[in-house]
């Protein structure tokens, strides 16, 4: 049960580090459209993007499919730039809550992105036989899915706050908020390697 513990909270900790704000970017991006009674969706989505990465972590734990870091590096802001600009152009509008399978795919991408970004590290903690292997992986994934849950929740928290207190339309809140994010993830993108040659 300790080792449970173990990498379960390597996978909280994984999402939960504030250094490493990325993957806390894309999970706004994705929940601010979004309110309380979405929330089937919503545990939807995390879960989609929990699958990519725990298949991402799989394919390379087993030396299946191995990645440049710098095209991994540039594709995790793009991937959350996507979803801000997708988020700017259907915001207000009645279809947004309809379909996810725009953002289904774009989730499942940056989590099997974002999964290979991780899978060098995680390599490195885990070694052994193929089956060994297998069991850190589910429980580091599920340390994942608790920690999407508690960002979700609080970008819910704060959201309904600014809409109820503060009275923000839903769609100027979620105006200003993707606008915010784009702001933070064009420096990031502007300054990953891929551009030196």
């Amino acid at each position: 049960m300790s080792e449970f513990w173990i990498f379960f909270e390597k996978g909280l900790r994984h999402i939960l580090d504030l250094t490493a704000y990325d993957h806390i970017l894309f999970l706004m991006a994705l929940t601010i459209p979004y309110a309380f009674k979405d929330w089937k969706k919503l545990l939807l989505l995390i879960t989609i993007f929990t699958v990519g990465h725990t298949l991402a972590l799989l394919l390379s734990v087993y030396g299946i499919v191995i990645m440049k870091v710098n095209l991994v590096e540039f594709l995790i802001p793009i991937t959350i730039l996507i979803i801000a600009f997708f988020n700017l152009f259907t915001a207000g509008k009645s279809s947004k809550g309809e379909s996810i399978s725009v953002i289904g795919f774009v989730t499942l991408f940056f989590g099997i992105v974002h999964g290979l970004s991780f899978a060098g590290y995680f390599k490195t903690l885990v070694s052994g036989s193929s089956q060994s292997k297998l069991l850190p992986i589910t429980e580091f994934s599920l340390g994942i899915e608790a920690s999407q849950i508690v960002v979700v929740f609080i970008v819910l928290i704060v959201s309904y706050i600014v809409q109820t207190v503060f009275r923000f339309s839903k769609r100027d809140w979620t105006l200003v908020m993707s606008s915010f994010i784009i702001g933070v993830v064009l420096p990031m993108i502007v300054s990953t390697k891929i551009w030196i040659r």
